[in-house]
């Protein structure tokens, strides 16, 4: 595998890294991942698109981009990726083509499921789509447990916009799914948390898919308004910084949701992802030392250590982590390099949501507030 990274800032173009013998024209794929302004202008398309003529390029908004150990905010990094091998196919759809989220997840997948498919990376809107329920489609015919990873675009703090493109400037609605296929690619990934849990697990009592009414059969809004304090003025942007974490029932695992809006009116909260009647939640808070070691175990959890560092890492965070760790967000990405070491190409970006199997051979889970890392290698 062969890769090249280029950064569009200031209205300048620069290439940041790349591999030896990398060949622009036998480029497959090319990944882009920016603010929403820069990654839905035609012309910062165009300018990619005549840089790599043969590529698939799928694009996305962030609440900021990654390349190497640094992250940026505002500009656009382009990671281009020359395969020796491995073949990929990729697909887009929208929210307006498909019944609903589900359907959405169940399309992808089956569109792009044949018998030599080793895995799926996913780039969503990150504000028009239930999370929960594209992972729930995508899981339905995976009967292989194949690797399903990826995230949902991300528009700064502000919640109100993400864009998704694929082979065309980014815009709003958008889902794509990229395919790898053949032996050749070996798909690595983990995703970690690291925020600390606190107070007595509450029951939720009321909802309707990722809307929260009641917990402990109290009004959900009024107990976590109690909670937040003084930060409860400030919502939804505060409730990144106090997530709750959800423990479906017949499931030792727990998963983190994040809040998307709050109604006032109706006294609900709207999540990233669903939350189930009878599931179980606790108040979650950030300790900022193992937010940034969660990063260095899910880069050491992402590959075969037994074997070299993989070729591409793709490193996936939270935009809550970023607003907790502020000034020290790096020290997150530099505790994965480390892990990788400098051979590894590392791209990615701040995102509304995480999607990533728990472990081997289970189903993806969409998560909140964690490190997710998906690792490419081709033998």
């Amino acid at each position: 595998m062969q890769t090249q990274q280029l950064q569009f800032q200031n209205n300048q173009w620069d290439v940041k890294k790349a591999s030896p013998n990398f060949d622009a024209a036998k480029t497959q794929l090319a990944i882009v991942f920016g603010s929403g302004d820069l990654a839905g202008s035609i012309t910062n398309y165009e300018v990619i698109r005549s840089r790599f003529p043969n590529a698939d390029i799928v694009s996305c908004s962030t609440a900021g981009e990654i390349i190497g150990e640094e992250v940026f905010d505002d500009t656009l990094i382009v990671t281009a990726i020359q395969f020796e091998k491995a073949k990929i196919r990729c697909i887009k759809t929208s929210v307006d083509e498909q019944a609903d989220s589900f359907e959405t997840g169940k399309y992808l997948f089956n569109s792009l499921n044949t018998e030599d498919l080793t895995g799926l990376f996913i780039i969503s809107d990150g504000t028009k789509i239930n999370g929960s329920e594209i992972v729930n489609g995508l899981n339905l015919n995976n009967h292989k447990h194949l690797p399903i990873t990826g995230g949902l675009a991300g528009d700064a703090a502000r919640f109100s916009k993400t864009v998704v493109g694929l082979n065309e400037s980014a815009s709003e609605g958008n889902i794509v799914a990229v395919g790898f296929y053949g032996n050749d690619i070996k798909i690595g990934h983990s995703s970690l948390g690291g925020w600390d849990e606190f107070g007595k697990e509450r029951i939720i009592t009321k909802s309707d898919k990722n809307v929260l009414f009641e917990i402990d059969g109290a009004v959900a809004l009024d107990l976590y308004k109690e909670y937040l304090g003084p930060y409860a003025e400030e919502l939804p942007g505060s409730a990144l910084l106090f997530p709750l974490s959800i423990r479906l029932e017949n499931s030792d695992r727990n998963l983190v949701r994040t809040i998307l809006s709050v109604n006032d009116a109706e006294k609900s909260m709207t999540f990233a992802g669903n939350l189930p009647e009878g599931s179980k939640v606790r108040f979650m808070k950030a300790n900022f030392e193992k937010l940034i070691s969660a990063s260095a175990t899910a880069a050491e959890n992402s590959f075969d250590k037994t074997k070299s560092s993989p070729d591409l890492a793709i490193l996936i965070s939270c935009v809550g982590r970023k607003l907790i760790l502020q000034e020290r967000t790096e020290d997150e990405l530099i505790a994965a390099k480390k892990i990788f070491g400098n051979n590894t190409c590392i791209t990615g970006f701040y995102s509304y949501g995480e999607i990533s199997p728990f472990n081997q051979l289970s189903n993806c889970e969409l998560h909140n507030q964690t490190m997710t890392i998906t690792t490419f290698s081709e033998q």
